[in-house]
């Protein structure tokens, strides 16, 4: 349902993009549009991913210089199915991350160093989890044409501005008034329509590929809360990629409403939870031993479902 969902919002969002070209320059500017959005889309699947890792100054690391972070993605990765990511760490104090690229072959995911400081190795797990959710669902993609579209149809309604477009469409010039003011907006609301929709379908396959949907809901607890007190300078310089994160980084965004990004996190854990229950109840379910860091030592004696040497203290990351 979801996905059928996603793919009416994105129909509408072409659908209003072409009408706005109709409205300012009738069926030569409908067709001018749908080239401008195929030629944009075309761009953004090829280096959108990119953008986003520099705006927010992402640094690659590896196993060496992150060893058990990129150990978490790289394990989840294997029990998602799914070829290990690259990973990147941005250094910013607020809890957040987000995932990029335009499929699974080519996606990276990126946390900030508030998370890993913040969060417990479990929770860390739970929002790499999460991320790769995204990467399997391919929602990476579908933001990125989303975002791209609503820019699309924002740069169109500001060359209203400054011409007069097509007064022989059906409206006249009320139409050209309209697609100033109101196509923006629309735009807007279903993009964020989008992003909604596919969080919460992140969350439960998240709460799949680490098996434990509490995981996740902790830290999205930790994470709503740092992100309400600590400014996150990069994200309100970039707001289009608001959307990416796991936690709307920008201020003043709590309401599950129209016009947020991210549905309320109360209703996300709450899904969360009730998920918990459900794989309580299936005996069939197959789960890692939680939380002690230490205890992980399987009957013989290897290491435990994180791939690190549960009789050490594990090691610490650059983040420290």
């Amino acid at each position: 349902m979801n996905l059928i969902r996603t793919a009416m919002l994105l129909a509408s969002m072409t659908a209003l993009f072409m009408a706005i070209g109709y409205m300012l320059a009738g069926t030569g500017g409908m067709v001018i549009t749908l080239a401008v959005a195929a030629a944009m889309n075309l761009f953004s699947y090829w280096n959108a991913d990119k953008m986003v890792l520099r705006m927010h100054h992402a640094v690659e690391v590896d196993e060496r210089s992150a060893p058990e972070y990129y150990g978490i993605v790289r394990q989840l990765a294997e029990q998602a199915g799914l070829p290990t990511p690259k990973v990147y760490l941005i250094r910013n104090d607020q809890p957040n991350a987000f995932a990029t690229g335009r499929n699974p072959q080519n996606a990276a995911v990126a946390a900030t160093t508030g998370l890993l400081n913040m969060l417990s190795y479990e929770e860390v797990a739970g929002v790499m989890a999460h991320e790769l959710a995204h990467v399997k669902h391919r929602d990476t993609l579908t933001m990125t044409i989303t975002a791209t579209l609503a820019g699309a149809i924002s740069m169109l309604a500001n060359f209203a501005i400054f011409f007069r477009g097509d007064r022989n469409n059906p409206l006249g010039f009320v139409g050209i008034l309209l697609a100033m003011i109101l196509a923006p907006l629309a735009a807007a609301m279903v993009q964020m329509a989008i992003s909604r929709t596919r969080e919460y379908s992140a969350d439960r396959g998240g709460a799949e590929i680490c098996r434990h949907p509490l995981w996740l809901a902790s830290a999205l607890g930790k994470i709503s809360r740092g992100a309400g007190r600590i400014v996150n300078e990069d994200a309100e310089r970039n707001p289009a990629t608001a959307h990416m994160f796991i936690i709307n980084p920008l201020s003043g965004q709590r309401m599950d409403g129209l016009f947020t990004t991210h549905p309320a996190t109360e209703n996300r854990i709450a899904a969360l939870q009730r998920m918990e229950q459900e794989f309580q109840r299936s005996e069939q379910q197959v789960r890692p031993r939680p939380a002690d860091r230490r205890s992980d030592r399987t009957d013989d004696g290897t290491s435990g479902p994180w791939g690190r040497d549960p009789g050490q203290e594990p090691p610490k990351g650059p983040w420290s």
